[in-house]
């Protein structure tokens, strides 16, 4: 079921892929290139050569990860010990104190990648060829983020990995799959790679100088035309995920490994549904209109940036999807954020979400189907520090629980605009469904 355009709960965060460990950390803010939708974006004039030099159409998608295998992140706060770290590529390393200690989890695969994650201040840190060493720590380079900035490392420079790219916000997390909605493109891996990188990866680790093999940074999208039919829930979700944002190339290794946290309660069936998706059922996409500036990790298109004609609004994230039987009434809500210069109009399909069925066909579904506002939507003004300002509310209809049934399908006149006026911005409101 979908819920009419610009909503989000009352009280919930307005970030992007926070994990429940540090609820108050965006993994990046949500007009990130890490969280920009690549659905629109036309395909790549090298996108069949560069497959097929990953293996072929025919090669499947390897999820690496799964029960106890995958990527560690450790949750530290400012409490927590640091150390300085002796590095193999010092130059290209950020020389700070790390919250790295004994008991900080090492990937036991040839990387000995480590990761940590300071909840009070949002600073991702990650390590390459991590090693505690009695005490006298080193690694063979460092990198540090802060998820709440757009920075990128300087051009030229290596990470944890060779895109010179974060690692964690590319790692699908189980969190975020069971609640329903993945929202950032998924890292991935080629064994060959061209000496070449584009935006937003900064380095390159390439086999050789050949425009025949895919660059760092390079973007791939599943096509809108995969069938979702047979894959389980969960699966769906990150089916949904590589369509929308898609997997970022970042890293030389097996063909089209894609990477996740360890977690026990991966399913066995996810991960073997995982592992059916052919690579012919991606297209390389040329992401190069997103870039607004080289050094920054802002897209355009996003909340605050350029507007986009002709379209009103971009999905951010979402509620559980909901199962309903007949007779029940439900609470769910979606998060939009204006982007473009048209106002809410009923009808435009693509351009606006309508209260309906999500069914196969895409249909909507509206009869025996009613939606009720529930208190008064404001709209946000977000000042320098991101702490939203309220101002003046949007009119629209309000009514209690009981009488939900009778709140028309669709809104009535007068109450089709929720702040889509050509600004950034938000609306707040709950949303009511009755089967």
């Amino acid at each position: 079921m979908l819920a009419l355009a610009l909503v989000v709960p009352q009280g919930a965060s307005a970030e992007a892929s926070a994990m429940p460990e540090a609820p108050n950390c965006p993994i990046y803010p949500s007009n990130d290139v890490w969280h920009s939708s690549i659905q629109n974006l036309p395909v790549h004039p090298q996108s069949a050569t560069w497959i097929a030099n990953m293996g072929g159409s025919s090669r499947l998608l390897h999820p690496d990860f799964g029960g106890p295998y995958g990527y560690q992140l450790q949750v530290t706060t400012n409490a927590t010990p640091t150390t300085r770290l002796q590095f193999d590529y010092a130059d290209e390393s950020d020389d700070v104190p790390y919250p790295f200690t004994a008991s900080t989890p090492i990937e036991p695969a040839s990387d000995a990648h480590a990761f940590m994650l300071n909840r009070d201040t949002c600073v991702l840190y990650e390590l390459f060829a991590a090693s505690w060493n009695g005490g006298r720590p080193t690694a063979g380079s460092g990198a540090v983020f802060d998820l709440k900035r757009h920075d990128l490392r300087p051009a030229g420079w290596t990470s944890a990995d060779a895109a010179g790219l974060p690692i964690w916000p590319g790692v699908l997390r189980y969190d975020e799959v069971a609640s329903g909605v993945v929202d950032h493109a998924i890292r991935f891996t080629a064994q060959r790679t061209d000496r070449s990188f584009v935006w937003p990866a900064r380095h390159q680790a390439g086999a050789a100088r050949d425009a025949s093999l895919p660059p760092m940074g390079a973007r791939f999208r599943l096509r809108s035309d995969f069938n979702f039919a047979g894959y389980s829930a969960q699966t769906r979700v990150v089916l949904t995920a590589m369509q929308r944002y898609g997997l970022i190339l970042a890293d030389n290794g097996s063909n089209w490994f894609f990477q996740g946290q360890v977690d026990s309660r991966w399913s066995d069936q996810l991960i073997s549904e995982l592992k059916r998706i052919p690579a012919g059922a991606f297209d390389a996409i040329d992401a190069s209109s997103l870039m607004i500036d080289p050094n920054s990790g802002i897209a355009r298109g996003a909340s605050g940036v350029a507007l986009e004609s002709g379209w009103h609004s971009r999905w951010l994230t979402q509620s559980d999807y909901l199962v309903m039987s007949p007779g029940q009434v439900a609470d769910f809500w979606i998060k939009f954020t204006n982007t473009g210069t048209e106002t809410w109009n009923r009808g435009i399909w693509g351009r606006q979400a309508n209260l309906g069925l999500n069914g196969d066909d895409k249909t909507p579904y509206r009869l025996g189907m009613a939606a009720n506002w529930l208190g008064r939507p404001h709209r946000h003004d977000h000042g320098a520090r991101g702490r939203p300002r309220r101002g003046r509310g949007v009119p629209v209809q309000s009514a209690g629980a009981d009488d939900a049934r009778d709140v028309p399908a669709e809104p009535p006149p007068g109450d089709r605009r929720h702040g889509l006026d050509g600004r950034p911005g938000s609306v707040l409101a709950d949303r009511r469904a009755v089967a």
